[in-house]
This record gives C-alpha cells, sequence and structure tokens, in this order.
C-alpha cells in the first residue's frame, strides 16, 4: 500500500483541492476524500466525526477517489484482503506511527492497543495508541476495526459497534454480541464466512 504521509501538528493546508463524493457499502454510506496525492478520509456519513464538506469538490470522477470506491467494493465483496489505493492522511508523526502499524496488521489478524504499542515503541503506552487509533481518518483501509481490547473485548469504533462487529465478521472473527465488552467466541483461527 503507498501511504504518502503528512505529518503535521498544524492542520492541513485550508487551500489544497479536496475532492469528495459518497459511495453505498452494505454497512451504509462512505464519504470518500481525497487530496491530489492520495485518500485522506473515508468515513460513515453518520459518524460524529464527519468533517463537513464545505470547501471540498464534489468529484464523481477523481482517480483516488475511484479507485478506492472500486477497492472498498471489492472488499465488501470478498475478492480483496489488502488496499493499493495511495493514502494522504494529515496527523502528528504519533498518530502516522499507529496508523503504519495498523497498515500491518493483515486481514482478520486482531491485535489489542497494548500489542500497537509495543509495535510502535512505547510498551506503557495503550492509552496514547487508543487515542491516536481513534483519530484514524480512513476507516477499513487503515483497519482500526481491527483493534480490540487485550481480553478480545470488541471495545469501541467511531463507525458502531454493529459496524466493528460486521467488519470483524467479514474477516473471520465472531463477536456475538454488540457490547463493547463483548469478547470473541474462538481464539483459535479466524474463519472465514465466504
Amino acid at each position: 500500500m503507498t501511504y504518502a504521509t503528512v505529518v503535521s501538528n498544524k492542520p492541513a493546508d485550508p487551500t489544497e483541492r479536496l475532492t469528495y463524493r459518497d459511495m453505498p457499502t452494505p454497512l451504509g454510506d462512505m464519504r470518500l476524500v481525497a487530496s491530489p496525492k492520495g485518500l485522506r478520509g473515508a468515513w460513515f456519513t453518520d459518524q460524529a466525526l464527519l468533517p463537513s464538506a464545505e470547501g471540498w469538490v464534489l468529484a464523481e470522477s477523481d482517480p483516488i477517489l475511484e479507485q478506492a470506491r472500486r477497492e472498498l467494493d471489492e472488499w465488501f465483496a470478498s475478492q480483496r484482503r489488502t488496499f493499493d489505493v495511495p493514502l494522504d492522511p494529515v496527523g502528528t508523526a504519533f498518530q502516522h506511527q499507529v496508523w503504519h502499524a495498523l497498515c500491518d496488521l493483515a486481514f482478520g489478524v486482531l491485535a489489542s492497543y497494548g500489542d500497537l504499542a509495543r509495535t510502535v515503541g512505547r510498551p506503557k503506552g495503550a492509552q496514547a495508541v487508543g487515542g491516536a487509533v481513534g483519530r484514524n481518518p480512513i476507516s477499513i483501509i487503515i483497519p482500526c476495526h481491527r483493534v480490540i481490547g487485550a481480553d478480545t473485548s470488541l471495545t469501541g469504533f467511531g463507525g458502531g459497534l454493529p459496524r466493528k462487529q460486521a467488519l470483524l465478521a467479514h474477516e473471520g472473527n465472531l463477536y456475538r454480541s454488540r457490547n463493547a465488552r463483548a469478547r470473541r467466541v474462538c481464539d483459535g483461527q479466524a474463519e472465514l464466512p465466504w
């Protein structure tokens, strides 16, 4: 996956041209946003943290947005497990470090916040990692849904626990409840539903 990082503690350049489009998915509509360098964001349109589209240009034919739409359609249709669309999320150096670690999680593989903290070299930084995971601007493609509690509990997800449960089930991880304290049914190998 191409990941062109924009590391800054400041907001993105307000004069940068951003394009967007909405797309249907089996879990609800998503809004895709792109800069000239790559996918800047992918949110479910009913998420609390969905940014305003003010200043963005609606573009159904943008090549980055079209590639992201196509790859997400293929992922939901069980025809793809990894993404190739170039990414351009804006965040701090630490957030990028965590987001890169998320991108390294293979399809169906789960990790706890503590696991990620150790991966990024901050073994006592699970809470800080949780904050970076929560600020992930690119749902599914930067797979923050693969982060669970150390006890396999479902924990949270910006798109809502029902969606997280569905995304994990799509990757073979079964949770019988949508409660944040729900635990994975089996700690063995994931079972793909397709």
